[in-house]
């Protein structure tokens, strides 16, 4: 009886372990007043500020552990063209043409206190709404789309042949 109560007991502390060196992001947004094209009404930007810190999160768990993430959003301007309904809400349409999503975001992954890469990048999906999108019923799928496509090529560690 005492054995299969020792291996529960074991298998509870390692995934604790585990939880605690799982790799993290922090997110911030610098100045969002002076970027180019976020909601205007705070719960809004809120919202989006949620979405893609969450994204960011559920991204960084791919690192290795023990790693973390930090982005810098300096400039996002969202995918589509904004409607004003002063009532209501905003309404965002998206073209295919000049309106595709762009960011500009400063990052940094450190692993034990030691920054071990750092960068700054221009995020741009010109052709947004071409190709496969997993995201595309999210409230900002073009944007999600074009973070993991980031992440995936810049941030993941390359993988050992």
């Amino acid at each position: 009886m005492k054995t299969p109560a020792l291996k529960i007991a074991a298998a509870v502390v390692l995934t604790i372990a585990a939880a605690s060196t799982a790799a993290t992001a922090n997110v911030s947004y610098v100045n969002t007043d002076a970027m180019t094209d976020v909601p205007r009404h705070y719960k809004d930007l809120e919202s989006m500020e949620y979405i893609f810190t969450r994204h960011l999160n559920q991204l960084s768990e791919r690192l290795p552990a023990g790693q973390v993430l930090t982005v810098e959003f300096l400039d996002i301007d969202l995918a589509g063209d904004v409607f004003p309904r002063v009532p209501v809400r905003d309404i965002r349409v998206t073209k295919g043409q000049a309106d595709w999503p762009r960011m500009h975001l400063r990052y940094r992954i450190e692993q034990d206190g030691q920054v071990i890469r750092s960068g700054e990048q221009q995020l741009a999906d010109p052709n947004y709404q071409l190709g496969a999108n997993r995201y595309q019923q999210e409230l900002y799928g073009y944007e999600m789309n074009m973070l993991e496509n980031w992440f995936r090529k810049e941030i993941l560690p390359p993988k050992k042949q």
